[in-house]
């Protein structure tokens, strides 16, 4: 795992300097070594820099930027290509292609000189990488399937700017800090700014199964999709037996698993005594000679706390297990630092105990495997449940109902509503509610379930013009009429929620301490099987992750792992009232938004009072305001 950084500036006002500072903001993601290059050339000055994690071969043989003997390809990469012996050993046999060293990243880059894009094909693992192609004239930027590493771009007035982190943008003197208003709204919409929007304008996220060809003469910029999750799911779907399917996956699990152990450090695994990473672990577990090294957080607060149940699953499955009780110290300690770890406003405050996770691990491994995207890929989510039974209500209800349902909800008073659609977390009268019977498809009933902040709040909260306000989910939209209601949701949150908000969590998580994070559920043959199974496989009769857990109770015992989902949150509602209520005083402070001149200072001060006089239904909106308030503070 690394930090890549770099540019192609065809007005040749960049240098050494310059990519040493965008390179070198990126440290926490690699202290092992580094590496810097300038590439001269007659209509452009290109820059290469890097910081390495060393994982894999440790030796200076493995330094970045990488060169093919003949100078004509040269790489800078963060990530891991977990089959790249097998590949290697393609390339010297059928290729007749020699190596100097033991790194993957040697293995890309003359996998690419020999196939070119073709041989992302065969890569199987997680990556960002960008190649200069001095045969083809190219400049190349690529991201892996499920976006488990970022890649941003700026690309504007003939310069583009990339990095594995916005903060490296900084750094340069023709990024301009303007604010997006779609990217702003986005984020207020969701709590992330979906791909490929960012806070900035010209300021982009590389989507997940995409890379980026600047052609070198004609300065012309090309995104090209090479995979996309998508297409498994509308793809017919298998005709094998339950029991088939699940025999099946175990043996891609057990592949995909220990493909995740390859490292020359030590390796860990996040345990929440949830399913999915009950299940990487037992199943590493039962395939290592030694303990498995097992990680976990939790809460004074009975509700939010899980350590107790990955405790129970550790000792059964015999592993090394270390525990930390999170407390509002902790978090008072971390706050401070979300916004210089998450560049980017972002509201999850799941970061927090991912962080101390993240810390406690790194005491010990360099390595971590997380167990995300088991609710997205075999429908875990409650949410799941309860919009299949609201979608089929509405489906039946004469069109006639849904004008006098909406009127009839605009009496009844707020709290009913919110007692009565909590799931949704419906903080403003009627607004989704409204939203939900007039929704055309199953896509944009997600789009409206999964918002924080309606449009109408969105406009009453902020001082700007009144333009659209950017959805995640359209171009996932065309799977609506393609494939059942819930593969289709699981295929949105896949291509949304899972690598804009899940994935960013991790990866700034454990870079913040140089801990490189593995995904084993991500692996790609993983979605490409589950998504061609039919739906009853995922969720029946109430019964969320059919398939996920039968193949966990072949290792667990039932007893261990069924009980109520919590989730992995944290209890700011309660802190926030109490140890952290200072925050909101100062970030959300009347005086402070009226100089600032984005938010209605009185939107924004009747949330935080109603809150602080003890009614917690603001608490997920003020989080985001606080975030972005601290944000701003520290970038702007």
């Amino acid at each position: 795992m690394c930090g890549i950084a770099g540019f192609c500036d065809f007005s040749a006002q960049s240098d050494q300097i310059i990519l040493k500072k965008m390179t070198d903001v990126l440290a926490h993601r690699g202290p092992d070594d580094y590496g810097y290059e300038l590439f001269k050339r007659p209509e452009s000055t290109i820059g290469l820099g890097h910081r390495r994690l060393s994982i894999l071969d440790l030796s200076k043989l493995g330094r970045q930027p990488m060169h093919t003997p003949d100078n004509n390809y040269h790489i800078i990469y963060n990530g891991e290509i977990y089959n790249f012996l097998e590949i290697q050993k393609s390339l010297v046999q059928d290729h007749g292609l020699t190596f100097k060293s033991q790194s993957d990243t040697e293995v890309i880059l003359k996998a690419y000189s020999c196939w070119g894009m073709a041989a992302v094909e065969k890569f199987r693992g997680m990556f960002a990488f960008v190649i200069l192609d001095e045969r083809r004239n190219k400049l190349i930027l690529c991201r892996d399937r499920a976006g488990v590493k970022p890649l941003y771009y700026y690309w504007h007035n003939q310069c583009l700017l990339f990095s594995s982190e916005l903060k490296s943008f900084h750094h340069h003197p023709r990024f301009s800090k303007n604010i997006h208003e779609s990217g702003m709204k986005a984020y207020l919409k969701w709590g992330y700014i979906p791909a490929p929007h960012t806070i900035f304008e010209h300021t982009h996220k590389l989507l997940p199964g995409h890379y980026l060809e600047l052609d070198l003469e004609s300065r012309s910029l090309q995104k090209i999709k090479y995979w996309d999750a998508i297409d498994s799911y509308m793809l017919p779907k298998l005709d094998i037996s339950f029991d088939e399917a699940v025999q099946e996956l175990e043996q891609i699990f057990i592949k995909s698993f220990g493909y995740r152990m390859i490292a020359d450090v030590p390796v860990g695994v996040f345990l929440s005594g949830g399913y999915d990473s009950a299940t990487v672990a037992a199943i590493l577990q039962k395939h290592q000679s030694t303990a498995v090294k097992t990680y976990t957080i939790g809460f004074d607060e009975d509700e939010y706390n899980e350590a107790p149940h990955a405790l129970a699953i550790a000792n059964y499955l015999e592993c090394d297990h270390t525990q930390y009780i999170c407390s509002p110290k902790d978090a008072l300690n971390i706050i401070p630092t979300l916004p210089e770890i998450f560049d980017e406003p972002f509201g999850d405050s799941s970061a927090i105990p991912t962080i101390l996770v993240s810390r406690m691990a790194r005491e010990n491994v360099t390595v971590a495997l997380s167990a995300d995207g088991g609710d997205e890929i075999f429908a875990g989510y409650t949410k799941y449940q309860t919009a299949l039974k609201m979608w089929s209500i509405i489906k039946r209800m004469p069109k006639s109902l849904h004008k006098y349902l909406f009127k009839s909800l605009n009496i009844i008073p707020l709290e009913k509503i919110q007692t009565l659609f909590s799931v949704y977390n419906l903080k403003t009268r009627g607004q989704k509610i409204q939203q939900m019977l007039y929704a055309d498809n199953i896509v944009d009933f997600m789009n409206i379930t999964s918002q924080l902040f309606t449009g109408i709040d969105i406009n009453q909260l902020l001082i700007l013009d009144k333009t659209s306000i950017p959805t995640a989910f359209d171009d996932v939209r065309k799977i609506a009429k393609k494939t059942d209601l819930i593969n289709a949701m699981l295929a949105i949150d896949y291509q949304t929620y899972l690598p804009d908000d899940i994935l960013v969590k991790v990866d700034r998580a454990t870079m913040s301490v140089a801990l490189e994070g593995r995904e084993p559920l991500l692996d790609h043959h993983i979605l490409e099987f589950v998504g061609q199974l039919p739906p009853h496989f995922k969720y029946s009769n109430g019964t969320t992750k059919r398939l996920l857990k039968t193949i966990a109770y072949k290792y667990i015992p039932r007893h261990l792992l069924d009980r109520p989902k919590k989730g992995f949150s944290v209890p700011i509602h309660r802190w926030f009232r109490n140890e952290l209520k200072s925050y909101f005083l100062h970030y959300l402070d009347q005086d402070r938004l009226k100089k600032q001149g984005l938010f209605d200072d009185r939107f924004v001060v009747a949330l935080r009072d109603r809150y602080l006089a003890g009614h917690q239904e603001n608490i997920g909106k003020l989080w985001q305001l606080l975030m972005f308030q601290m944000w701003m503070s520290r970038w702007l």
